[in-house]
């Protein structure tokens, strides 16, 4: 597999169509429920294509191809193991999108309340209600 697309840290200097465009093929592919489902299974640790049929209730096919997709987004990776392939979750490439959707939340005070202690709110991004 390619190595991982890297992409800066939320104080960066690029503009809002850079990181939209380093964003969108991960938040994409997030984007299907079933896709998205899978992540999530595969959040409690790896699992065979097998296991994820029961897990989902999706069919053969329709485990492959959400797989063959979340591969080309590099959010999972596949390991032969046997007679199966081992499927387990990139949370490097999860990081990413996960930290910038935090640091917007943090950009006006009804985020930060839902998602921040005042200690984590970054000081350059603390909102009041007076703003």
């Amino acid at each position: 597999m390619s190595s991982p697309i890297q992409i800066p840290a939320v104080a960066s200097d690029l503009s809002a169509k850079e990181r939209a465009a380093y964003l969108a093929p991960t938040l994409s592919a997030l984007a299907d429920e079933n896709r998205l489902t899978i992540v999530l299974c595969l959040a409690d640790g790896a699992k065979t294509n097998k296991q994820l049929q029961e897990a989902t209730g999706l069919s053969q096919a329709l485990v492959s191809h959400h797989v063959s997709a979340l591969l080309k987004a590099e959010l999972i990776d596949v390991t032969p193991q046997g007679r199966s392939n081992l499927i387990s979750i990139c949370c490097e490439q999860l990081a990413a999108p996960v930290q910038w959707l935090a640091h917007l939340a943090t950009l006006t005070p009804a985020g930060q309340r839902a998602c921040c202690t005042e200690a984590e709110i970054p000081a350059r991004s603390v909102v009041t209600d007076a703003d």
